[in-house]
């Protein structure tokens, strides 16, 4: 919420910002337009000013001329009277000429005359004192009625048009010509004036649009460009901030606030050839929790997840400034020790961090007890490459966990030898893969009161070329954690259903047909695909066969999907057993009854039952819980009659075991399976005869 009201808030800023920026840029448009259609008016007025001002120079000059060559007429000469009538006439023609174009140019007529204003061209031409257009019409006329006069005297006028009027009319004295000048030296005056007070306009108007672009300009600093820096900032800031944020991601834990094993990855390798630089020693600890799973199983993600960012405090805590705390993953956590000493050093360090890790935890007013384990590689004993030292340090670890827990083992010589043997066992189980090296017992399971077969378990055998056949327990934890389980439960699936449809369809009693699927099996997208057409190419019916699983792989379907899948498996008639009852975490309590059809006690429970009276109680309830459910059970691991015996009085009537048969090849157990049904056969057929 708050992010979005941020995000508008910005939008709308933006929004504002831009249209300001363009009002601001209209504004300025405009202002330069106005400023450049008034500096053209101007220039055209002043102009036509200037062309006014030359045409009143040229009027005042011809008037004086036409006075002056009117004077001269009357003393030249009769042959020098034509040139002076020819040059008084034209004169006089320019003059009239000039006279229609000032008034043109003036655009003055008789009605411009103003009483209130003196010295306009209005009052100049027509008004007091000058009467310039009186004078100039008045020189004008007795100038061509001079001219006539001469002309016709000197005979230069076509006959008939000379001049008739007597000599008086055509006055043209220095009142007249003093007049004329007056008022032209006043018109220019005038215009002058006129053209001066038009330039102030126009320079107090450019004046004040400069103040106003400034003052534009200052408001477009203020309301545009410091919010746009403003948000330029800000932006930039966030942009920052983000980067920084991201590459805090990219190395820490979201969590914890630990390095990553993405910082680990990229700085390792630096932190060994620094070392090896400066001839010290470096330490891996890799430290586990002990009891994680069963903290998230029975108390929640959240109490897991409060148990982890307390974890990674106190190991921060413990840890020097120049060491590196690192979470891996899950529960696992990494301290490399720079420059660290003797191994006796090194233990006090990880004793210490044990001790303040294993201490209780208060969440929601309960404690929490968490528990640690740890393994070490020293550098450069155990490893000269960060891969060999983590390898080595999570070596050491599964050794400390192997021994119960809770403290801490350095990587040896032995887990060296261990480790070459594991990786030699990964790659001979990708060769089996590759080969199909791989068999499948088989091991029944009968009711003792009828002595019915009522199921039978696949069970993996590895034929190795060289070992010869070896047991699930020498390679399964390594298939596990090589990701290769998967691929080997798809080949036991594929020649148990194989098998146990060949036996299907030739009358074979067996009961159901049980098959051990695991996690990483179960994992696969495409696994309930592969079920349904394995079952549809051998032809084997899916009521005939049951899944066994344990506790866990349902208890981790937050976070893959798995009880979808079971779900549907159930649904299409096929049956699922829950393994190894009772030696889980959870049991029951976060297991609907109604997603299962039968348990499974385990063998550790079934083991000297008829002489332990703790695992004769355990079973007995286990059996009660389950009848009073609807689930049937089994016991597997029975070995003895004495056994058989004590199952079978605490109510448990399916068994599996040593003492009924041992795990046996595919025909073994078709052997045994029709012998046993012929037995049965026998032993009804007596009983119905007696």
């Amino acid at each position: 919420m708050n992010k979005t009201l941020v995000t508008s808030g910005s939008d709308r800023l933006i929004l504002l910002i831009k249209s300001a920026y363009w009002i601001a840029l209209l504004l300025l448009a405009a202002m330069a337009t106005a400023s450049y259609i008034l500096l053209q008016q101007v220039i055209s007025a002043h102009q036509r000013d200037q062309e006014v001002i030359q045409v009143i120079s040229a009027q005042k000059a011809l008037s004086q001329r036409v006075i002056f060559l009117a004077n001269a007429m009357s003393g030249a000469t009769q042959r020098e009277r034509p040139v002076l009538v020819i040059a008084l006439r034209d004169s006089a023609g320019q003059f009239e000429r000039n006279y229609d174009q000032l008034l043109n140019l003036t655009r003055t007529t008789p009605n411009d005359t103003k009483v209130d204003v003196a010295n306009t061209p209005g009052n100049i031409f027509f008004g007091s004192p000058h009467h310039l257009d009186y004078f100039s019409v008045g020189l004008i006329a007795n100038g061509k009625r001079f001219v006539s006069h001469y002309e016709t005297e000197l005979g230069l006028s076509p006959p008939g048009q000379g001049y008739l009027a007597g000599m008086e009319k055509a006055n043209l004295d220095e009142t007249i010509a003093r007049a004329t000048l007056e008022g032209y030296n006043a018109l220019g005056e005038a215009v002058s004036a006129v053209n001066v007070q038009r330039m102030n306009n126009l320079l107090d108007l450019h004046r004040t649009l400069f103040f106003a672009t400034l003052l534009l300009i200052v408001l477009v600093a203020i309301f545009i460009f410091r919010p746009m820096a403003e948000l330029m900032r800000r932006k930039t800031r966030e942009l920052v901030e983000a980067r920084n944020s991201m590459a805090f991601i990219a190395t820490h834990d979201g969590l914890t606030g630990l390095q990553n094993r993405s910082f680990l990855k990229d700085h390792f390798d630096t932190l060994v050839v620094s070392a090896e630089k400066r001839g010290q020693r470096l330490a891996v600890i890799q430290f586990d929790l002990d009891r994680f799973k069963q903290i998230n199983d029975t108390l929640g993600h959240a109490a897991g997840d409060h148990v982890l960012a307390e974890t990674a405090r106190r190991i921060n805590e413990s840890s020097r400034a120049s060491d590196i705390c690192i979470r891996l993953g899950g529960d696992e956590f990494v301290v490399i020790l720079n420059g660290i000493g003797s191994d006796e050093d090194i233990g006090n360090v990880v004793r210490r961090t044990l001790d303040h890790i294993n201490k209780p935890i208060s969440f929601q007013r309960g404690i929490i007890m968490p528990g640690a384990s740890a393994g070490i590689a020293v550098f450069p004993e155990d490893g000269r490459s960060s891969a060999e030292l983590l390898v080595h340090a999570d070596l050491a670890l599964y050794s400390t966990k192997k021994r119960g827990g809770g403290g801490y083992s350095f990587f040896s010589e032995r887990l060296r030898r261990e480790l070459e043997h594991r990786k030699q066992i990964e790659n001979d189980l990708r060769v089996a893969i590759a080969e199909h090296n791989f068999e499948v017992y088989f091991q029944p399971q009968i009711s003792m009161s009828s002595g019915d077969v009522t199921g039978i378990e696949a069970l993996l055998r590895w034929n190795h070329p060289e070992l010869g056949r070896i047991l699930p327990g020498c390679f399964v934890s390594v298939a596990e954690q090589s990701g290769l389980m998967a691929a080997i439960g798809r080949i036991i699936v594929a020649q148990a259903v194989e098998t146990a449809a060949v036996w299907h369809k030739d009358g074979i009693a067996f009961g159901r047909l049980a098959v051990n699927v695991s996690g990483a099996e179960l994992r696969e997208d495409d696994f309930n695909d592969f079920l349904f057409a394995t079952l549809d190419h051998y032809g084997f019916p899916r009521e005939k066969l049951s899944l066994e699983i344990v506790e866990s792989v349902i208890l981790d379907d937050e976070k893959t999907g798995i009880a979808a899948k079971l779900r549907n498996i159930r649904a299409s008639g096929i049956h699922l057993e829950l393994d190894d009852f009772g030696t889980g975490y959870a049991s029951l309590t976060h297991i609907s009854p109604s997603e299962i059809d039968r348990l499974k006690i385990d063998r550790r429970f079934v083991h000297n039952i008829d002489s332990r009276d703790e695992n004769r109680k355990i079973v007995r309830a286990i059996c009660d819980l389950a009848n009073s459910l609807g689930l049937s059970i089994v016991a597997e691991g029975a070995e003895t009659p004495a056994e058989l015996r004590a199952l079978a009085s605490v109510g448990c009537d399916e068994v599996q075991g040593y003492s009924i048969a041992y795990p046996m090849t595919g025909s073994a157990a078709e052997e045994w399976l029709r012998s046993r049904t012929a037995t049965n056969d026998v032993k009804r057929s007596v009983s119905n005869n007696g």
